[in-house]
C-alpha cells in the first residue's frame, strides 16, 4: 500500500529531520510511529503523504512513485486519497462545525447534501454533534480537534496521517477519540500511520516503528505522558 526507501530530508535552518529512514505499510494496517519529540515524526509523516519532498529516497503509495510527481499531482493525490490531522487543530473561521468537516468532501465535487451527511455522521461519534452550527471561535480546543477528526475521516481517505492527533485533548477525552478514530479505521479499511511519543496510543496500533535523532531503532521505551504537558521525561533504549 505505501512504502519507503531510503528517505533523507532536512529542515530548513540545517537541522535533520529524517535520515535513511525506510519502512512499509499494509493496506488496512494501523502504522504508530513512536519517539520522543524532536525525534523526526513529523518530518516522515510529512514526506510520507507528499506534503512536502525528501531530499532524498522514495516513496510509493501502490503504483504511484510520490518521489517524482510534481507538486500539483501530490496535492491531488492527497485531496483524493490522503487524510490528515494536525496536533493543533485548524479550521475555516467563516464555516461552521459541519461545513468545516464536510470542506473536504464538497472541494471533491461531493453534493452538499451528501457531504453534510458524511459529516453529520463523524460529529456525532465523535460527541460534538450537537456543536454543528457554532463557529469554530465558539468551541474549545479540544472541540476543534474532534470537528478536524472528523473532517479527516468524513470522505473516508484510503490512508490517514494522524500526526499527535489527541495533542489538544484532555486525558479523559482521548481514550475514547483514539477508539473511535482506530475502530473507524479498521471497519473502512483505512490505512493509519499515526505519529505519536505516548506508550498508550502506540498500543492501539498493530505495530509500532520506533524513531530516534531521525533515524529508526529497535526500542523506545516511552511513559505514559504526564497530565501536563512538556513535564514528562522519556527514557530511551536503542
Amino acid at each position: 500500500m505505501l512504502w519507503a526507501r531510503s528517505l533523507h530530508f532536512t529542515h530548513r535552518d540545517g537541522s535533520p529531520g529524517i535520515a535513511g529512514v525506510s519502512l512499509g505499510v499494509r493496506e488496512g494496517e494501523i502504522l504508530a510511529v513512536g519517539g520522543p519529540r524532536g525525534s523526526g515524526k513529523t518530518a516522515l509523516l510529512r514526506c510520507l503523504s507528499g506534503l512536502v519532498p525528501a531530499q532524498r529516497g522514495e516513496v510509493w503509495f501502490n503504483s504511484v512513485p510520490l518521489h517524482t510527481l510534481g507538486p500539483m499531482a501530490r496535492e491531488r493525490v492527497r485531496r483524493d486519497r490522503f487524510g490528515w490531522i494536525d496536533p493543533a487543530p485548524v479550521l475555516v473561521p467563516e464555516l461552521n462545525v459541519w461545513e468545516n468537516a464536510a470542506l473536504p468532501l464538497m472541494l471533491r465535487g461531493v453534493g452538499r447534501r451528501r457531504a453534510k451527511t458524511a459529516a453529520l455522521e463523524w460529529l456525532e461519534r465523535l460527541d460534538i454533534g450537537d456543536k454543528t452550527r457554532k463557529r469554530p471561535h465558539e468551541l474549545r480546543q479540544s472541540e476543534r480537534q474532534r470537528v478536524c477528526i472528523a473532517r479527516a475521516l468524513a470522505p473516508a481517505p484510503t490512508v490517514l496521517f494522524a500526526d499527535e492527533p489527541t495533542a489538544p485533548l484532555h486525558r479523559a477525552d482521548r481514550g475514547h477519540v483514539l477508539r473511535t478514530l482506530t475502530t473507524a479505521a479498521r471497519s473502512h479499511g483505512i490505512t493509519v500511520v499515526l505519529a505519536t511519543h505516548d506508550a498508550d496510543t502506540a498500543a492501539l496500533a498493530d505495530r509500532t516503528l520506533s524513531l530516534l535523532d531521525g533515524r529508526r531503532v529497535n526500542t523506545v521505551h516511552l511513559p505514559p505522558v504526564a497530565e501536563t504537558e512538556g513535564r514528562a521525561t522519556c527514557s530511551l533504549s536503542v
